[in-house]
């Protein structure tokens, strides 16, 4: 009881040391992002009435792991008008790379840069992969994991059930779940 006590004043004071402005059921506004050419690509321009937010990595195992899976749910649902819009937060991984991995990985969905951290730090972003789903007001309807298990063997599939819950103008039934993964590498920031 005492570590769960733990984590959650951790995870506290990381959203609030992190500045988190994007919570569950708040609306997100407007942002930048960087497309892996360096071109400002304004978030409005990207999204829909159901919009993916995907945290990725080049170099997380564990982001990895989830990679045709990503590809697998991008297949399935972008033909329903879901809109895909894949950050990269990492200062570790320079935006050549990031396109070296899409297209390696053969992504139908175009990744970004976020540098500085600037989105992931308004989102508390901690992981790599890490969902969240807007809703057609730009609400937050879902935050957490893709699905359960790195490995394969999912139990509950979070992500495609939020998915399905939007689609069908329904309230998502579990809208948090612990991502986990790899650390985002943020920059240092000055204090």
């Amino acid at each position: 009881m005492r570590r769960i006590v733990l984590i959650s004043l951790i995870v506290g004071l990381a959203a609030v040391a992190f500045g988190q402005d994007f919570k569950l059921g708040s609306k997100v506004d407007d942002f930048t992002l960087y497309d892996t050419k360096g071109k400002a690509v304004q978030f409005s321009s990207l999204k829909g009435d159901v919009t993916v937010i995907l945290f990725i990595a080049t170099q997380c195992p564990i982001s990895n792991d989830y990679n045709e899976r990503m590809k697998a749910i991008y297949s399935d649902y972008a033909s329903k008008g879901v809109k895909f819009v894949a950050i990269n937060s990492n200062h570790t991984e320079p935006a050549e790379e990031v396109e070296q991995h899409r297209i390696k990985n053969g992504f139908q969905f175009a990744v970004y840069k976020d540098p500085d951290n600037k989105i992931a730090d308004r989102f508390a972003a901690q992981f790599t992969p890490e969902v969240f789903v807007l809703d057609k007001t730009g609400t937050i309807r879902y935050h957490g994991y893709i699905d359960d298990s790195r490995k394969g063997d999912v139990k509950h599939p979070g992500l495609r059930l939020a998915l399905d819950a939007l689609l069908a103008g329904k309230e998502v039934e579990r809208p948090e779940t612990k991502a986990f993964g790899c650390t985002i590498k943020r920059v240092k920031k000055a204090t």
